[in-house]
């Protein structure tokens, strides 16, 4: 890993920076059952789809410095990241995940779950009579916060 101090903008976080060299080293490429790693196969995988902005769970900024480094060395753009605060289980303090074994979700009230999730992104609550009218609202304030002109929210399955 050659030296240096890789720095970037984290568009929830702030300023980031980490010397890999000095905190991870050489990290390995390939696994032992021959299958490329994480951390490359993440970087191409994302160039190769042409994604310019990662959105993640705050868990994962550990990785981005590598991933960074790792694209600069095959001459790749970095995309923009954003790492989120990750929703924990108030008794354990562990990430609510199917890893940890969290429930499911109750999709039977899908607009109070987007509420929830909203509202521990630390927004203030929105007013929306349907998970469609909350979804707009809620693009809407994101890419006022965030500074993204193009932010949309994806059409549902279409009807056959």
């Amino acid at each position: 890993m050659p030296p240096g101090v890789e720095t970037f903008v984290d568009r929830w976080l702030g300023p980031q920076q980490q010397d890999v060299a000095a905190a991870v080293g050489d990290f390995a490429l390939r696994r032992a059952d021959g299958l490329w790693a994480y951390q490359l196969a993440v970087v191409v995988d994302d160039a190769d789809q042409g994604v310019t902005d990662v959105v993640r769970g705050a868990d994962l900024l550990g990785s981005t410095a590598r991933q960074r480094v790792l694209g600069r060395l095959l001459g790749l753009a970095p995309p923009r990241v954003m790492h989120v605060p990750l929703i924990v289980d108030p008794a354990t303090g562990l990430k609510l995940s199917k890893q940890n074994g969290a429930p499911a979700l109750d999709c039977s009230q899908p607009l109070r779950m987007l509420q929830q999730a909203w509202s521990g992104l630390g927004f203030a609550p929105l007013a929306a009579a349907t998970p469609e009218a909350f979804l707009q609202a809620a693009t809407a304030q994101w890419a006022q916060r965030f500074g993204m002109r193009h932010a949309t929210v994806p059409a549902g399955p279409k009807a056959d």
